[in-house]
Formats: C-alpha cells, sequence, structure tokens
C-alpha cells in the first residue's frame, strides 16, 4: 500500500497527483498521470533547438495561471518572451536566473525551497550523479516539478532521476522515448503533435533579445 513500492510491471502509484502535460498519451504513460511532483525529471534532446522547452509549455502555462512562479535557470539562450506568451505562460510569474557554473544548481535549490514555485526548469550539462542527487532530495522536500536538461548522450550514464527522457523530432512531430520511469518498462516511441505558433516556430531556441515582461534575476 506504500506510494514509494510498486511491482516492476505495473506503474507506480505517484504521492501527489501529477500535472498533465497537455499531452493524453504522454499522461498516459506517467506514474500520476502527468509531470510528476516533488520529482526531477530528466530531459535529454538530442540537440539544442528541437523544440524541447515546448513540451513543458502546457504545465507551465497551467502553473503560471495558477499564481504559481516559474523559475528557469541558466537557460543556453535568452527565451523570447512573445513564444511564451502566446502559449499562455503569464510572464509575471516567470523569473529567469542566468547562474553560470555550480551557482546554478545552488539557484535550484534556493528555488526548490521557496513557497509558491510550481516549476524549476534547468540546463545542466555538466551535472554529476552526485549533484542530480542533491537536486532530487530537494525536490522531494518540496511539491514543485524540477525539471533538467541535459545532453542526449548522458543518457547510458546512472542517474538518480526516477523519471527520464529522449527528445528529438522527427519531421513535423515530436519524438519521446522513456528511458526510465517508475513502473513497467516502456518500450515504444511517443510522437507527440507539438502546437507551435508560426511566428515563433524557432523562437524557444533563438538568441534574440527576450521581450520585457519576463523577469531577470542574477545571483
Amino acid at each position: 500500500e506504500r506510494a514509494d513500492v510498486w511491482r516492476g510491471g505495473e506503474l507506480a502509484r505517484a504521492p501527489l497527483p501529477g500535472v498533465s502535460t497537455g499531452f493524453a498519451e504522454l499522461d498516459r504513460e506517467l506514474p500520476g498521470g502527468g509531470w510528476p511532483r516533488a520529482c526531477l525529471t530528466e530531459l535529454l534532446p538530442v540537440r539544442h533547438g528541437v523544440g524541447e522547452l515546448s513540451l513543458l509549455l502546457p504545465a507551465l502555462a497551467r502553473l503560471s495561471n495558477e499564481l504559481l512562479w516559474l523559475v528557469c535557470v541558466a537557460p543556453p539562450h535568452p527565451l523570447y518572451a512573445p513564444a511564451l506568451q502566446a502559449a499562455g505562460v503569464d510572464l509575471s510569474r516567470l523569473l529567469v536566473a542566468s547562474a553560470p557554473g555550480r551557482d546554478a544548481a545552488w539557484a535550484c535549490e534556493r528555488a526548490l525551497a521557496t513557497e509558491s514555485v510550481g516549476a524549476v526548469v534547468a540546463w545542466l550539462p555538466d551535472a554529476q550523479a552526485g549533484l542530480l542527487r542533491r537536486l532530487q532530495l530537494a525536490a522531494e522536500a518540496s511539491r514543485t516539478l524540477l525539471f533538467v536538461f541535459r545532453p542526449a548522450d548522458c543518457a547510458a550514464q546512472p542517474s538518480p532521476a526516477p523519471l527520464r527522457l529522449l527528445l528529438e523530432t522527427a519531421g513535423e512531430q515530436f519524438v519521446v522515448r522513456l528511458l526510465k520511469r517508475r513502473g513497467g518498462a516502456q518500450s515504444t516511441l511517443l510522437t507527440l503533435a507539438i502546437r507551435r505558433p508560426l511566428s515563433t516556430a524557432h523562437a524557444l531556441a533563438c538568441s534574440l533579445p527576450a521581450a520585457p515582461g519576463a523577469r531577470s534575476v542574477s545571483q
């Protein structure tokens, strides 16, 4: 009956309800029926700019409209505010921390320990297992969604993240492979239709200056 114990052939029962990903086929494959709270989710795109942030936008929009804060830590490119706004994200609830090196992990831990933070999204390409373990423990002590982007090459490395997804594109479709989850193995690929507004098709991975609205926070 314990939520932290599961049978190998079944999906685990999440201790907290998940936040819907916005994609029914993906929700069905995740314990809790969505992105898990109080948990480290590791996202491994095959390269920058495959639309990786678009996968999170439905959940981020929902959280921001519930007046929860969104904290983005060390994004590799400036976030393009009009694209976020077009996806429904409330820019007044967005914080961007340009924290270099080890400061990025510190910023994540501080955000996870802060009340009213709904999600932390971090880019930590050089994170080692020990640091990821620290972040997983910090996430467990909160109710916050924690997403960490790392290169696809890290898929072969062990990780304490309970949920790991490999991300790539196939034409106009977004392809997700579940590498690890609490429950039965997932051997097939999920193909998702990601909505990309025509005016902001590449906005989430470009280096254009961020529009006013998103707040930038330095250390």
